[in-house]
């Protein structure tokens, strides 16, 4: 069999198992879900850039075919690395900003949540604002209007607070908003797992703070 034939049938194999939903390697885990942690692992230990699909896909023990039936290139997998921690950290916001509670609640509920699970999923936002500017351009666009769309439901929370006067409107809602996420985006430079605060307890410091600095 010829070099391009065997690549050939590599690809192939590899879009069949794919497409069949194997788990394959024999992990047990789905075939994308392992790429995914694999390549986040990756990107954590070497850096982006020095992480080539070749090493990816050996380290998960899947073939090329496999990883590109789930992810079209390197860089789709360093977009999903961030995309599912904001997918989840919407989602959770809607569902705070939609409860039947107090606006100063459903803010503090939002702003507790967005610390906890930022720190749970560390290593997946450090990995993405270190490499972000690799992405393509539509992607970069597509992330940051993902990531508007969750800053204006925050902001929106802060909004409603102001307009009932819960929460004083000395301080404009971007800059509010701009000054819990700054602090958000700096968790990756300070906190350690085996540091003296749990995540929820950095969570409640940070939201009570926001809070004090809201309150008429």
């Amino acid at each position: 069999m010829t070099h391009e034939m065997h690549e050939t049938h590599e690809t192939h194999e590899g879009q069949v198992r794919a497409m069949a939903g194997t788990k394959d390697g024999g992990s047990g885990k789905p075939v994308a879900q392992r790429l995914l942690a694999t390549a986040t692992r990756l990107f954590a230990e070497r850096g982006y850039d020095r992480t080539s699909v070749q090493e990816i896909v050996e380290a998960a023990g899947v073939t090329k075919g496999a990883l590109y039936h789930y992810f079209g290139s390197k860089d789709d997998l360093l977009h999903e690395v961030y995309g599912r921690v904001l997918r989840l950290q919407q989602e959770r916001l809607d569902r705070f900003a939609c409860a039947d509670a107090p606006v100063e609640q459903r803010l503090r509920d939002a702003a507790a949540d967005v610390v906890v699970t930022t720190i749970e999923n560390l290593d997946d936002t450090k990995i993405f604002f270190r490499s972000m500017h690799h992405l393509a351009p539509e992607k970069d666009k597509q992330v940051r209007a993902e990531r508007r769309r969750y800053h204006e439901r925050f902001r929106a929370l802060v909004e409603e607070g102001q307009r009932a006067g819960v929460f004083s409107s000395a301080t404009p809602a971007d800059l509010v908003v701009d000054y819990h996420f700054g602090s958000v985006h700096h968790l990756g430079t300070w906190y350690r797992e085996d540091g003296p605060l749990a995540p929820q307890q950095v969570a409640d410091h940070l939201a009570d703070l926001l809070l004090r600095a809201l309150r008429p």
